[in-house]
Protein backbone atom coordinates (compact mmCIF):
# COMPACT_ATOMS: atom_id res chain seq x y z
CA UNK A 1 0.00 0.00 0.00
CA UNK A 2 1.42 3.38 -0.94
CA UNK A 3 1.59 6.23 1.50
CA UNK A 4 -1.02 8.93 1.18
CA UNK A 5 0.02 12.57 0.98
CA UNK A 6 -2.05 13.97 3.84
CA UNK A 7 -0.61 17.44 3.28
CA UNK A 8 -2.07 17.38 -0.24
CA UNK A 9 -5.46 16.25 1.07
CA UNK A 10 -5.32 19.03 3.66
CA UNK A 11 -4.36 21.67 1.13
CA UNK A 12 -7.16 20.58 -1.20
CA UNK A 13 -9.80 20.37 1.54
CA UNK A 14 -12.49 22.90 2.38
CA UNK A 15 -12.25 25.25 5.32
CA UNK A 16 -15.22 24.86 7.65
CA UNK A 17 -16.68 28.16 6.46
CA UNK A 18 -16.40 27.18 2.80
CA UNK A 19 -17.81 23.71 3.39
CA UNK A 20 -20.80 24.96 5.38
CA UNK A 21 -21.28 28.00 3.17
CA UNK A 22 -21.15 26.45 -0.27
CA UNK A 23 -20.88 22.66 -0.10
CA UNK A 24 -23.68 21.76 2.30
CA UNK A 25 -26.85 21.55 0.26
CA UNK A 26 -28.70 18.54 1.63
CA UNK A 27 -30.21 18.99 5.08
CA UNK A 28 -28.84 22.54 5.06
CA UNK A 29 -31.23 23.77 7.76
CA UNK A 30 -30.11 20.99 10.11
CA UNK A 31 -26.42 21.74 9.52
CA UNK A 32 -26.98 25.45 10.13
CA UNK A 33 -29.06 24.80 13.26
CA UNK A 34 -26.43 22.51 14.79
CA UNK A 35 -23.69 24.96 13.84
CA UNK A 36 -25.54 27.89 15.42
CA UNK A 37 -26.03 25.98 18.70
CA UNK A 38 -22.59 24.33 18.86
CA UNK A 39 -20.81 25.32 22.05
CA UNK A 40 -17.47 24.11 23.38
CA UNK A 41 -17.76 23.68 27.14
CA UNK A 42 -15.05 25.23 29.31
CA UNK A 43 -13.63 21.80 30.22
CA UNK A 44 -13.14 20.96 26.53
CA UNK A 45 -11.57 24.33 25.72
CA UNK A 46 -9.13 23.88 28.62
CA UNK A 47 -8.20 20.33 27.54
CA UNK A 48 -7.72 21.43 23.93
CA UNK A 49 -5.53 24.37 24.95
CA UNK A 50 -3.39 22.05 27.09
CA UNK A 51 -2.64 19.89 24.03
CA UNK A 52 -0.50 22.62 22.47
CA UNK A 53 -0.54 23.66 18.86
CA UNK A 54 0.00 22.05 15.48
CA UNK A 55 -3.07 19.77 15.56
CA UNK A 56 -5.09 19.29 12.41
CA UNK A 57 -8.43 17.51 12.13
CA UNK A 58 -9.07 16.35 8.57
CA UNK A 59 -12.75 15.48 8.49
CA UNK A 60 -14.18 13.13 5.88
CA UNK A 61 -17.85 13.92 5.42
CA UNK A 62 -20.83 14.34 3.09
CA UNK A 63 -23.75 16.71 3.51
CA UNK A 64 -26.39 13.95 3.30
CA UNK A 65 -25.06 12.20 6.43
CA UNK A 66 -27.13 12.75 9.57
CA UNK A 67 -24.26 11.80 11.86
CA UNK A 68 -22.05 14.34 10.11
CA UNK A 69 -24.59 17.14 10.48
CA UNK A 70 -24.71 16.45 14.21
CA UNK A 71 -20.97 16.12 14.89
CA UNK A 72 -18.93 18.04 12.30
CA UNK A 73 -20.17 21.51 13.41
CA UNK A 74 -19.18 20.65 17.00
CA UNK A 75 -15.72 19.51 15.89
CA UNK A 76 -15.35 22.68 13.82
CA UNK A 77 -16.29 24.81 16.84
CA UNK A 78 -13.64 23.00 18.90
CA UNK A 79 -11.01 23.91 16.32
CA UNK A 80 -12.20 27.53 16.30
CA UNK A 81 -11.97 27.66 20.09
CA UNK A 82 -8.64 25.88 20.59
CA UNK A 83 -5.46 27.80 19.91
CA UNK A 84 -3.27 25.90 17.48
CA UNK A 85 -5.97 23.53 16.22
CA UNK A 86 -7.30 23.60 12.66
CA UNK A 87 -10.01 21.74 10.78
CA UNK A 88 -10.60 21.02 7.10
CA UNK A 89 -13.31 18.97 5.41
CA UNK A 90 -12.95 16.50 2.53
CA UNK A 91 -15.91 15.04 0.70
CA UNK A 92 -15.80 11.26 1.08
CA UNK A 93 -17.16 10.52 -2.37
CA UNK A 94 -14.58 12.75 -4.06
CA UNK A 95 -11.60 11.18 -2.25
CA UNK A 96 -12.21 7.41 -2.12
CA UNK A 97 -8.51 6.68 -1.64
CA UNK A 98 -8.59 8.63 1.63
CA UNK A 99 -11.67 6.97 3.13
CA UNK A 100 -10.46 3.56 1.95
CA UNK A 101 -7.42 4.02 4.19
CA UNK A 102 -9.72 4.74 7.15
CA UNK A 103 -12.51 2.19 6.90
CA UNK A 104 -14.74 1.39 9.87
CA UNK A 105 -15.27 -2.38 10.06
CA UNK A 106 -14.72 -2.53 6.30
CA UNK A 107 -17.22 0.26 5.53
CA UNK A 108 -16.80 3.82 4.26
CA UNK A 109 -18.59 5.16 7.34
CA UNK A 110 -18.64 8.90 7.95
CA UNK A 111 -18.03 11.31 9.45
CA UNK A 112 -14.47 10.46 10.23
CA UNK A 113 -11.93 12.83 11.77
CA UNK A 114 -8.34 11.96 10.95
CA UNK A 115 -6.03 13.53 13.54
CA UNK A 116 -2.85 14.86 11.95
CA UNK A 117 0.23 16.12 13.74
CA UNK A 118 2.10 19.27 12.78
CA UNK A 119 3.93 17.34 10.03
CA UNK A 120 0.66 16.07 8.51
CA UNK A 121 1.18 12.52 9.76
CA UNK A 122 -1.99 10.67 10.79
CA UNK A 123 -1.81 9.81 14.47
CA UNK A 124 -5.39 8.70 15.11
CA UNK A 125 -8.96 8.77 13.91
CA UNK A 126 -12.42 9.22 15.35
CA UNK A 127 -15.82 8.28 13.97
CA UNK A 128 -18.31 7.64 12.61
CA UNK A 129 -20.28 8.50 15.76
CA UNK A 130 -19.68 8.56 19.52
CA UNK A 131 -18.96 5.09 20.92
CA UNK A 132 -22.08 4.86 23.08
CA UNK A 133 -24.33 5.79 20.17
CA UNK A 134 -22.46 3.50 17.77
CA UNK A 135 -23.01 0.56 20.13
CA UNK A 136 -26.72 1.36 20.35
CA UNK A 137 -27.14 1.64 16.58
CA UNK A 138 -25.25 -1.58 15.86
CA UNK A 139 -27.20 -3.43 18.58
CA UNK A 140 -30.55 -2.19 17.25
CA UNK A 141 -29.72 -3.00 13.63
CA UNK A 142 -28.50 -6.47 14.56
CA UNK A 143 -31.65 -7.19 16.57
CA UNK A 144 -33.76 -6.21 13.56
CA UNK A 145 -36.82 -5.55 15.70
CA UNK A 146 -37.48 -1.96 14.69
CA UNK A 147 -37.60 -0.12 11.38
CA UNK A 148 -34.51 1.97 10.55
CA UNK A 149 -36.64 5.13 10.64
CA UNK A 150 -37.37 4.51 14.33
CA UNK A 151 -33.73 3.81 15.12
CA UNK A 152 -32.61 7.00 13.38
CA UNK A 153 -35.30 9.01 15.20
CA UNK A 154 -33.71 7.79 18.45
CA UNK A 155 -30.27 8.69 17.08
CA UNK A 156 -31.44 12.28 16.48
CA UNK A 157 -32.82 12.45 20.02
CA UNK A 158 -29.54 11.11 21.42
CA UNK A 159 -27.58 13.83 19.59
CA UNK A 160 -29.98 16.52 20.83
CA UNK A 161 -29.50 15.41 24.46
CA UNK A 162 -25.73 14.97 24.16
CA UNK A 163 -25.05 18.34 22.46
CA UNK A 164 -21.70 17.17 21.13
CA UNK A 165 -20.17 16.44 24.54
CA UNK A 166 -19.37 12.79 23.74
CA UNK A 167 -17.80 13.71 20.41
CA UNK A 168 -15.58 16.31 22.07
CA UNK A 169 -14.66 13.98 24.95
CA UNK A 170 -13.65 11.17 22.59
CA UNK A 171 -11.66 13.33 20.17
CA UNK A 172 -9.80 15.07 22.99
CA UNK A 173 -9.06 11.74 24.69
CA UNK A 174 -7.63 10.41 21.43
CA UNK A 175 -5.46 13.49 21.00
CA UNK A 176 -4.20 13.27 24.60
CA UNK A 177 -3.12 9.66 23.98
CA UNK A 178 -0.85 10.71 21.14
CA UNK A 179 0.26 14.12 22.48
Amino acid sequence: MTDLDYRAFWNGAFTWGDYLGSEVREHRDLWLAVDSRAVVPAWAAEEAAALGDGWKLLIISEDWCGDASNTVPVIARLAETAPGMQVRVVKRDEKPELIDRHLTSGARSIPLAVVLDRDFRPVGQWGPRPAELQEMVLREKKAGLRPLAEIYRDVRRWYARDRGESTLREILALMKQVA
